[in-house]
């Protein structure tokens, strides 16, 4: 039996990458920690936003496609983002959405309080206070450490077979079934973020993959020994499972289990910090070693963004 510690990251598919970075950066004071591209379509930016460091549970990862057809949130995906920030700071966090104009809603599940929201491009998202997971010490406009996103909580999964999915979560992944609560299911891994995983009960009709969905949720494996023995794991349940990924910065393997979600397992090392230094991660575009001869042609396709601040300073 092999136990996954939790979520690795998730990615998502969205609209223009200047609305995408003043989102997650300047609204969510997420940090972007690399600038690279999709590497089996060059001609878009794949974007990691993360904590300080760019650890794994904390990494949200966006393919921005401008003028790409809507996508339609269902069966086969995460339905819903879950981030989790310090106790104490949701009232900041509903504070500064309201001063932002963006519409949020609050919501009891499971003995705790969300915040819910969209993103620009019709992403479902969330904020929920616990205590567990260290602080991020990234700091971006009014977004200081004391009330900054610390990583993922975890995630809602929408399933079109939801007593496969349960069965894949728990004999597959290792996750523990903590409770039920209405129409969800929750599953809890060891991790002190991205640990936390509510499966909808009820099968819904299928989703569509386009602009405002998530692509895939990764889970995390501690290196590529670890991985090498999930694909082995993987594969003897029946999945067919990828080979081995070399995406840079993680070492990725995939299979879709049978409530149709995409799932990846995905290494903790090397991260984010072996080709910029800690301190500049995210300042470049950096390209595999099979583009860098093309880096103009690529740069030309690509439209360009800055990060930037959304807040007025008065």
């Amino acid at each position: 039996m092999k136990k996954t510690t939790g979520i690795h990251h998730i990615t998502a598919i969205v609209g223009h990458p200047q609305e995408n970075v003043d989102f997650y950066a300047g609204v969510l004071g997420l940090r972007l920690v690399k600038k690279t591209i999709n590497f089996d379509d060059p001609g878009t930016y794949h974007l990691y936003f993360g904590n300080q460091g760019g650890e794994p549970g904390t990494i949200i990862t966006f393919f921005p496609w401008a003028n790409a057809f809507q996508g339609k949130i269902g069966a086969g995906q995460v339905g819903v983002i879950s981030f989790v920030v310090p106790t104490g700071a949701l009232s900041f966090w509903e504070k500064r959405l309201g001063k932002l104009n963006i519409n949020f809603g609050k919501e009891q599940r499971f003995n705790e309080t969300y915040v819910i929201f969209e993103d620009p491009h019709g992403l479902q998202l969330e904020l929920v206070e616990r205590q567990a997971g260290k602080q991020n010490d990234f700091a971006f406009g009014d977004v200081t450490p004391e009330v900054a996103i610390k990583g993922f909580a975890g995630a809602t999964l929408l399933s079109a077979r939801p007593e496969q999915t349960a069965k894949t979560l728990e004999e597959v992944m290792g996750l523990e079934k903590v409770g039920e609560e209405g129409d969800l299911i929750r599953f809890h891994s060891s991790s002190e973020i991205g640990n936390i995983i509510d499966l909808k009960a009820t099968p819904l009709g299928r989703g569509e993959m386009g602009v405002g969905t998530v692509h895939h949720i990764a889970w995390r494996a501690n290196d590529d020994q670890d991985q090498v023995e999930w694909q082995e794991f993987v594969r003897n349940q029946g999945f067919g499972v990828t080979e081995v990924k070399d995406r840079n910065y993680f070492n990725a393997i995939y299979f879709r289990e049978h409530g149709e979600i995409l799932f990846e397992i995905a290494t903790d090392p090397p991260g984010f910090a072996h080709d910029e230094s800690l301190e500049t991660m995210g300042e470049n575009l950096m390209l595999p070693p099979q583009y860098e001869q093309h880096r103009e042609k690529v740069k030309e396709s690509l439209i360009p963004f800055e990060v930037r601040s959304v807040d007025t300073t008065k």
